[in-house]
């Protein structure tokens, strides 16, 4: 039987950055108030850099961080919703500046679930036979899409992109858990980009009603499917939503004490499906997690689709 490891890590994030005081000039907020409900002190704003550029950074940092040349990767999955081209899609145009030479390339919008649905298609692809090396990218531009005219959602996002590396492995080695996937479509509507020129819109006290009754039991579901206990894990990467929803999920797992539990969005902000990958990737460059450990992914937001799964550190 042939499974899936994560082997290198890597993120990417604009120069600029975006603090609270900065945006107190532009909108009616202030520091107080955005810190005390969402937790968020500073965002990065791509300026220059396109969503491809983005997902290039990151994407360059993980193969190079993994000793892994282009020519080696036979898929590339790109988890976004803010893409601007139809075609060629997002991976397409990451393969391309990479110059890997003839990859399965594809694109996927679950929004802030985006990476762990394609963490878990690449490895699915992986046990399958369908590919050996993988590259999966989670990468958004939020500021496009951003009424910055709206104090409830502009003070939120940011911009950035995380990457993995994956390779097969024997069953025995395998370093990429079970997925627990699914989405509840009645409340799609709750986070939504729509319109021709799409802007962001969500009900905040639906999601996070949402987000901190529902997500800790799906949660667990992922440990168990990948045979672990949640007092066993030694770090749990939420997306990247909102202080009080990671801690109040956090809280509801009964995770060890000293347990890892990522908390980047205070720097980064709100950055959908780049904010999973970027902060584990932050998290193992810091020395904070060690190779091998277990660490439960989740993410969960836009048309309130969620997944998860446990994967091994590289």
């Amino acid at each position: 039987m042939t499974a899936s490891r994560i082997v290198a890590l890597g993120h990417h994030q604009p120069p600029k950055i975006l603090s609270n005081d900065d945006l107190s000039a532009v909108v009616d907020t202030d520091d107080e108030w955005i810190r005390s409900r969402v937790g968020i002190r500073t965002r990065h704003i791509a300026e220059d850099e396109t969503l491809v550029d983005l997902a290039v950074g990151a994407a360059q940092k993980a193969l190079a961080n993994a000793g892994t040349t282009p020519d080696q990767i036979d898929l590339v999955a790109v988890a976004t919703c803010t893409a601007v081209e139809r075609s060629p899609n997002t991976a397409a145009a990451v393969a391309a500046r990479l110059g890997i030479p003839t990859p399965a390339a594809y694109e996927l919008n679950t929004a802030c679930s985006g990476f762990s649905y394609a963490l878990a298609t690449a490895d699915h692809a992986i046990r399958a036979g369908a590919a050996t090396r993988a590259l999966v990218v989670g990468v958004e531009r939020m500021s496009d899409i951003i009424d910055w005219t709206d104090r409830t959602t502009c003070v939120i996002f940011g911009d950035g992109a995380g990457a993995a590396v994956l390779e097969a492995v024997p069953d025995e080695r395998a370093g990429i858990g079970p997925v627990v996937w699914g989405s509840e479509p009645e409340k799609g509507e709750a986070v939504a980009i729509s319109g021709w020129k799409p802007v962001i819109s969500q009900q905040g006290q639906t999601v996070f009603r949402w987000a901190t009754t529902q997500v800790a039991p799906l949660a667990r579901r992922a440990c168990e499917k990948a045979g672990i206990d949640p007092s066993e894990l030694r770090g749990f990467v939420a997306h990247q939503a909102n202080l009080r929803i990671i801690d109040a999920i956090a809280g509801k797992l009964g995770l060890a004490e000293d347990a890892v539990v990522a908390r980047d969005v205070v720097d980064s902000g709100n950055t959908s499906a780049a904010s999973i990958p970027l902060a584990l990737s932050k998290l193992v460059e810091r020395g904070e997690l060690h190779s091998g450990d277990p660490v439960l992914l989740f993410g969960f937001g836009g048309g309130l689709a969620y997944a998860g799964q446990v994967v091994r550190c590289p």
